[in-house]
């Protein structure tokens, strides 16, 4: 039986920011139509609002990378973030 490995994430992955940022897109074309009906139209914002958040930490996430390289000047090293907490820190400011 082989084990998991240490580096093996206990989560699934996120979908790209690409893939994230067209579902939203496509719910929000649902949600304007107002064909949906009221359970429908909720489920739909709610998954609107995780996808939004999961866009809101990748672009962080991006955003403290291009200010890391920018603070090293020639030194090109891009290293993982914590998006989480760097969403978090900007949200309490």
């Amino acid at each position: 039986m082989a084990s998991k490995s240490a580096s093996t994430p206990a989560t699934p992955a996120a979908p790209a920011f690409e893939a994230a940022l067209a579902q939203l897109e496509s719910l929000v074309s649902r949600l304007e139509s107002g064909d949906l009906p009221l359970d429908e139209a909720l489920r739909t914002f709610e998954q609107g609002v995780r996808l939004t958040r999961e866009c809101q930490t990748a672009l962080a996430a991006a955003q403290q990378k291009v200010q890391q390289l920018l603070q090293r000047g020639d030194t090109v090293a891009i290293e993982d973030v914590d998006a989480t907490a760097t969403l978090e820190t900007q949200s309490s400011n």
